[in-house]
Parts: structure tokens; sequence; C-alpha cells
């Protein structure tokens, strides 16, 4: 048998090799890693355990339509009407949250054909600031409800949210009612609305718009509800259920129609709508 004995310590090659950050990605379920260009073509869900990454409206807007579509309210801008303070001045947070995430607020409205039907679309961004409901998200809602009632086409919301945005107080409360409001007009005449429910979705956008849906459906896994897990579990002073405010859970208890996969997303609301006699114009 022959023996091999290491003479040398500390071996290094030549050229060291460098990972560049970002290009391994850990899926939280399972701890294992996944190559970002494997995850780009399976639209960011995991192909092996379907967990759904977090993707905001471009991605959403990419995959829903074909290729074009035209943004509404792009000219609704926030500003800082209370003159709020935290930790850092309210309108500074806003200035340099629009510089790192290329967004004006939370939310991005746009128009455009789903495998040939027109649609209107308005998709919450987490990035911004948590997804956060202020004026501006009310604002914008209310230009594509208007927008779907005028045009008389479908209107799909998709939620991505902590909640309210503490730096508008009340004002950021009035938009669950000025967004519950349009959308009873919406259902008044006739026309479709479909709350997409994704990872988070929380607070006052759970209390109101996201739950109104004619059709409420969600991305498997995601968080939805009004307060918190931990909020819940130290007022009721009980533990929880398994799955507890997760999709599957709302679905068994009624506060969902569907679960869709991303991936079968677009396919999903096309046959709905072909359903409701909406067809390719």
């Amino acid at each position: 048998m022959a023996w091999f004995k290491r003479k040398d310590n500390n071996i290094q090659t030549a050229t060291p090799k460098e990972m560049p950050e970002g290009v391994w990605i850990k899926v939280p379920t399972t701890g294992e890693m996944i190559h970002k260009r494997e995850l780009e073509q399976h639209l960011y869900v995991d192909p092996v355990s379907d967990y759904h990454f977090r993707i905001g409206s471009k991605e959403y807007f990419d995959l829903l339509f074909e290729g074009r579509y035209t943004e509404l309210g792009a000219d609704i801008l926030p500003t800082d009407p209370l003159d709020f303070t935290d930790r850092k001045k309210y309108k500074d947070r806003l200035e340099q949250t629009q510089e790192k995430t290329g967004l004006t607020d939370a939310v991005r409205i746009g128009t455009g054909t789903m495998n040939g039907i027109s649609i209107v679309v308005g998709c919450m961004d987490f990035s911004f600031i948590g997804g956060s409901m202020g004026s501006v998200v009310g604002e914008r809602l209310g230009v594509a409800i208007d927008y779907a009632r005028e045009k008389k086409i479908p209107l799909i919301i998709i939620s991505q949210t902590g909640g309210a945005r503490m730096m508008e107080s009340v004002l950021s409360l009035m938009q669950m009612a000025k967004t519950s409001a349009k959308l009873a007009q919406l259902s008044e005449a006739g026309i479709p609305y479909v709350s997409y429910m994704t990872n988070p979705t929380t607070g006052g956008v759970t209390a109101s718009y996201a739950m109104l849906g004619d059709f409420n459906i969600a991305e498997p896994g995601a968080l939805i509800g009004f307060a918190g897990p931990r909020v819940i579990r130290q007022t009721i002073g009980r533990d929880l259920p398994d799955g507890f405010q997760t999709s599957e859970y709302l679905l068994d208890h009624g506060f969902l129609d569907f679960i869709v996969s991303r991936k079968e997303m677009k396919n999903k609301l096309t046959e709905l709508f072909h359903l409701l006699g909406f067809s390719a114009s």
C-alpha cells in the first residue's frame, strides 16, 4: 500500500477564485443554495421546494403583460404633509428609498394585455418602505380602479405590504376607506376585481382592499393577516396552530378562493377571465 505525506502547508492557487456576491442564493425553507440564473428562469420560485422568493412590480409586470404596458399615475408623488420625524426625517427617508429602489412609491399601476385580454394591474413593492400604504398608494390604486371601471376591463391588485405607513398617520388610514369605496363602485359596475396576495400581506391592506376581491387568490406559503403572529400570541395568551396565517391555513378556513403558484399565475388568471366572459381583443 502506498502512503502519501503532505510536505507543504498552506498551499494556495496562483489565481484565487472569487465568488461574486449574489450569484448563489440560499433557500430559506431548505437551506439549499440555488444559482441566481436558475432562479430567474423559474420566476424566482425554487424548483425543488416551491418556495416563492419575493419579487417586485417590474417582475410581475414582465410576467403578466406581453412585453408592453402603459404606466398610470406615475405623476402622483409622495410628500411630507406632517413634517414627520422618527429616526430620520420622512422627507429624507423618501428621497433615500427612491434613490435606492428606483421607485417613486410603494405601488405601480400598469395597463396592457395578458394573453390578449385587456387588464389593469396595481402591484405593490415591499422594497419601498415595506410596501406600506400611504396617500400615494391610495391615490394610484384609485386611478387603477377608475380606469378599470371606465374601460370595463378586469382589475388585479397584487399586494405585498407590511400595512399602513405610520409616517402619514391618519392620512394613510384614510386610504382603507377610500379604496374600499371605489371597489364598491367597481363591483356595482359589474367589473371583476382579483386580489392576488403575496408574502407578506398584512395590516391595513389586509383589513381593506386585499380581502375585497371578487376572487381572493394567494401565492403558496404567503403570510397573510392583520396583526402579526407574535402580537396575537401575546394578546390571547395561547400558542397558535401550525401554519397559522399562511395561504394554506386561510384557504382551509374559507378566506381564500385559490392558491396559485407564480408559474401558473398568468394562465390561471386568463382562464378565470375567460369564464367571466372576457376574451382577447
